[in-house]
């Protein structure tokens, strides 16, 4: 029988997390652009695991500068989803939810993921 005491869930899929899922950081609707892309920066390094902030940090260095305003909203949107569930989902060991298929954001995450040029990452400064 699980506990959920110590804040142990475990989705459908069979991955269990030490985490529950957390309400969304609030937005400033008037946020500039600017302001946008320098949050995300920032955001996407300092998560809280290191494969996501790797690969998420890293995405964002190479496309946050060439998103639109609704592309740099969907990436933040996205943002809110618990790390380990991104990972998973990205590096396909975990199955897309239906809210995140076919979106060009995650699409773009995904492609980057994959690393098909064999580029070597590392966290980029901030």
């Amino acid at each position: 029988m699980l506990d959920h005491d110590d804040a142990r869930d475990i989705d459908p899929d069979g991955f269990q997390t030490p985490y529950t899922n957390l309400p969304p950081l609030p937005r400033d609707p008037n946020e500039s652009l600017e302001t946008i892309r320098a949050r995300l920066t920032y955001q996407s390094r300092k998560r809280g695991i290191l494969e996501t902030d790797l690969l998420l940090s890293t995405f964002a260095k190479e496309f946050l500068n060439k998103m639109s305003l609704e592309d740099c909203q969907r990436f933040d949107k996205f943002m809110d989803e618990p790390d380990w569930d991104i990972y998973y989902w990205v590096t396909g060991k975990k199955e897309v939810p239906e809210r995140w298929r076919g979106d060009k954001v995650f699409e773009l995450i995904v492609k980057h993921a994959k690393n098909e040029g064999r580029v070597v990452r590392q966290m980029p400064a901030l």
